[in-house]
């Protein structure tokens, strides 16, 4: 029979349940599930217009940030399809939802580990309709610096949407690292995701945003579900973002976590490739599958990417520490 795994670095969840206040909003939002939520969302819509400094018509809700890419792509696509291109390996559901809404998927390969903005310019043709950044990039938790972006954003036609795909900005350390709302603000063709799925710890109550601008944020608008983000949701988002004091405390602990870790992996043998993400890669190549399964027979579960490598998620330390020592075992 399989051992337990009772400790889960697989889906770049926080280890932390929400923040007390947040908690406490919930016992009470809970007694009034039997109502609809508010379909548009107006009270979080406003904080979110007030803590980014941006026109509430400029944002746009959904089940996550994932919800909110697919709304986008119906938007985008409509009846006629086209290309969306993107790094690869990058976030899993770039390609489904490409094909969910009848676009072709166009994945460029990393180089090291990272974008390669020039190749990702160069596969835009006249059937593009989308592209595709995440920064910082999942799986391999790297980053596109702000010269190199601007350069890329400058090759990319108008007609054409850049998605800058921030599910993970929290956590980002490196100061030449642009902030994509601060970005977005001229630039007419570029869309920012931010999910409260990650830092902010709701990934089971599903919320995201979008930040666009008034014809391409009315766009993914109108291509979404309606009532799409609940009650407890709306309320739980507001809430975190009133409690952002504490969620910087928290944050703080898991980037430090984040490089005790990588810094334990490293001295193991292992090659980790910097990340400003809450997850570290390691490149195992043909290893990965045994690394997995080694880590699950200890009680961890991570992601393999079969032949390519592990994703880590940073959790709980006791979890990172088995991690550390089944690379040590690895790599020795």
């Amino acid at each position: 029979m399989t051992a337990p795994t009772p400790y889960s670095l697989f889906a770049n969840e926080n280890p932390y349940p929400p923040l007390p206040s947040v908690r406490e909003l919930l016992h009470t939002e809970a007694a009034r599930v039997n109502r609809y939520p508010d379909r548009h969302a107006v009270a979080l819509t406003e904080a979110l217009a007030r803590r980014f400094d941006v026109p509430a018509g400029h944002l746009a809700l959904g089940a996550g940030s994932v919800g909110v890419a697919l709304h986008l792509l119906h938007s985008a696509l409509g009846t006629g399809g086209g290309d969306v291109v993107f790094a690869w390996p990058s976030f899993e559901a770039y390609p489904h939802l490409t094909r969910v809404c009848g676009g072709d998927p166009v994945p460029v390969p990393l180089d090291g580990h990272r974008h390669d903005l020039d190749a990702l310019a160069d596969a835009v043709t006249a059937r593009t309709r989308v592209v595709f950044i995440c920064n910082p990039n999942n799986p391999t938790g790297t980053v596109v610096g702000r010269g190199e972006l601007e350069r890329f954003l400058a090759r990319i036609p108008e007609r054409v949407l850049v998605v800058l795909d921030e599910a993970y900005r929290e956590f980002v350390r490196d100061a030449d690292i642009s902030d994509g709302i601060e970005l977005y603000r001229d630039r007419p063709n570029l869309v920012v995701l931010r999910t409260f799925s990650k830092a902010y710890g709701l990934a089971g109550l599903r919320v995201g945003f979008a930040v666009a601008h008034e014809p391409v944020a009315a766009g993914v608008r109108g291509a979404a579900v309606p009532f799409g983000v609940g009650s407890l949701a709306q309320a739980a988002a507001v809430a975190s973002l009133r409690a952002e004091d504490e969620l910087t405390e928290r944050v703080a602990a898991l980037v430090e976590e984040r490089e005790r870790v990588r810094d334990g992996l490293l001295a193991a043998g292992c090659e980790v490739p910097p990340s400003e993400a809450n997850f570290l890669w390691l490149p195992l190549g043909g290893r990965t599958t045994a690394f997995a399964e080694a880590c699950a027979a200890r009680g961890v579960r991570v992601r393999a990417f079969d032949g390519e490598g592990a994703r880590v998620t940073v959790g709980e330390p006791a979890a990172n520490a088995v991690v550390v020592r089944v690379a040590a075992d690895f790599a020795g």
